[in-house]
């Protein structure tokens, strides 16, 4: 946990500007954003550890925290992905829910364990809230792993970040997630007791993620939309490499050894200028210089056309 908030404050709070904030989603200050971000960690521990409290000895108490906790975590990815940039949004989500695995054992597990102990080694009569809650945040935390898991590595890929409904593509990634963690739970308990191995959630869990491959895949070019279509000049593309991209990949900057600078030049990268921002759409990073939708479009096609350089 230390390790990876040390990570997260070096990478994106000390560079809130580049890493935490797009303008075209949200335009506030980086000290804004930074304390909206640290917000996050705290107000749903918060949250959530009311839902559990609340909800958790009534009838039926598992199934409402669940409930609860699954409308706070959606709440939380919908603010999020309107509020921070798709890369920060998805990282700050898995941070939020490695902060509340960490409240879990820290805040009640251990202490609880502890209280035990000390009451049976003075001979009391042990509390048994103790024991209940800490399987409650035992069983939450097996089946925070795997959302925190797909949110945090999920940010590497644009296509997954970018969209303009990337709230509901995370929400639905975790829930997958967390079906399938369930379903290794139930499959060892059913071994143990001896009953059907109920592999009804990784099924369902699986068909969220297909789905989700289907919905997210681009569309394949059709020969008679492409031949309609306006054919894009080299000048109009040009105008958008100098606009967008020149900062990072011009005569003064050539990150990662890409300069766009001249025709042969752009020519020569652009596969890598198609996949970056329009496939991947991980460019320009941060989306710092505010490239449009339509500019996105305008490279897909002059790309799909032939890539012309003349």
């Amino acid at each position: 946990m230390g390790t990876g908030f040390g990570l997260f404050t070096v990478l994106y709070l000390f560079n809130a500007g580049t890493f935490l904030i797009d303008r075209s989603v949200h335009d506030w200050s980086p000290a804004a954003a930074i304390a909206t971000a640290l917000a996050f960690l705290v107000v749903f521990w918060i949250v959530y550890d009311a839902i559990c409290r609340v909800f958790g000895r009534r009838e039926h108490g598992e199934l409402l925290v669940g409930i609860g906790v699954v409308i706070a975590v959606t709440v939380a990815s919908w603010l999020a992905c309107h509020w921070f940039a798709g890369r920060a949004a998805f990282l700050l989500i898995g941070a939020m829910l490695a902060t509340t695995m960490t409240g879990n054992v820290a805040h009640w597990i251990i202490p609880g364990q502890r209280k035990v102990v000390a009451q049976i080694r003075a001979g009391e009569p042990v509390d048994p809230i103790h024991g209940w809650r800490g399987k409650q945040r035992s069983v939450h935390n097996t089946y925070f792993t795997l959302p925190v898991i797909v949110a945090m590595l999920s940010n590497h890929y644009g296509w997954l970040v970018e969209g303009p409904n990337n709230w509901l593509v995370l929400v639905l990634l975790m829930l997958a997630g967390a079906l399938i963690r369930y379903s290794f739970v139930a499959r060892h308990r059913a071994a143990v007791e001896g009953r059907r191995t109920p592999w009804e959630h990784a099924i369902v869990g699986t068909l969220a993620i297909v789905g989700l491959v289907a919905w997210l895949a681009p569309e394949r070019p059709r020969g008679g939309a492409q031949a309609a279509a306006a054919p894009v000049a080299y000048a109009q593309v040009r105008a958008v490499i100098d606009q967008r991209c020149a900062m990072c990949h011009g005569d003064a900057v050539q990150q990662k050894g890409v300069s766009l600078q001249t025709a042969e030049l752009l020519g020569r990268h652009a596969q890598q200028v198609y996949q970056q921002a329009v496939v991947l759409r991980q460019m320009p990073f941060g989306n710092a210089t505010q490239m449009t939708e339509e500019e996105r479009a305008l490279v897909k096609r002059w790309y799909e056309g032939g890539a012309p350089v003349k």
